[in-house]
């Protein structure tokens, strides 16, 4: 085989690679339905009354890897985001996947207030772990519910979460 014939099968070799990697998915992790919940979240931002945000929610995972799926009051779904370690994944309906450096900046984006993700796993496991600026109250999580306000950086946020049993 000639160097120009080399080269193109190489190159046709690599393009072959490149479609087979952009193809590739990686697998879903298997989550145990331990680590899954669902029920209703509200949102409010002080002084800010369009970054208000309501829906039905499940969550599935940990704060290393998971999946909530936000839906509205008739099931239909508004949002998807999906974490893995090194990667983070905001899926809406009609629109392109869209990737983000941390969980945290992706969660601000969809909900429209920094919300602390790894705090919010072990607060819904009965432990207050502090975060500067948010006074978590899991005084009703035997009865499905949990709130937490975040205090500082301005604006106040308040979030409220209803469990399903």
């Amino acid at each position: 085989m000639s160097g120009a014939g080399r080269r193109l099968a190489l190159g046709h070799g690599l393009a072959a690679l490149a479609l087979l990697a952009g193809c590739a998915q990686l697998a879903p992790a298997v989550i145990p339905a331990s680590e899954q919940r669902s029920g209703r979240l509200a949102l409010s931002v002080e002084d800010q009354p369009g970054q208000s945000f309501s829906a039905a929610f499940e969550l599935r995972g940990r704060p290393q890897a998971g999946e909530l799926t936000l839906t509205n009051p008739l099931g239909g779904t508004i949002a998807v985001l999906d974490w893995q370690p090194g990667r983070a994944i905001l899926r809406r309906p009609g629109a392109a996947p869209q990737g983000y450096a941390s969980i945290e900046a992706m969660l601000e984006q969809a909900t429209g207030a920094a919300l602390p993700l790894a705090a919010l796993f072990d607060w819904l496991d009965g432990m207050a772990t502090p975060v500067p600026g948010w006074q978590p109250d899991l005084s009703q999580l035997g009865e499905g519910r949990l709130r937490a306000r975040r205090l500082q950086p301005a604006p106040q946020a308040d979030l409220r979460i209803v469990l399903d049993h």
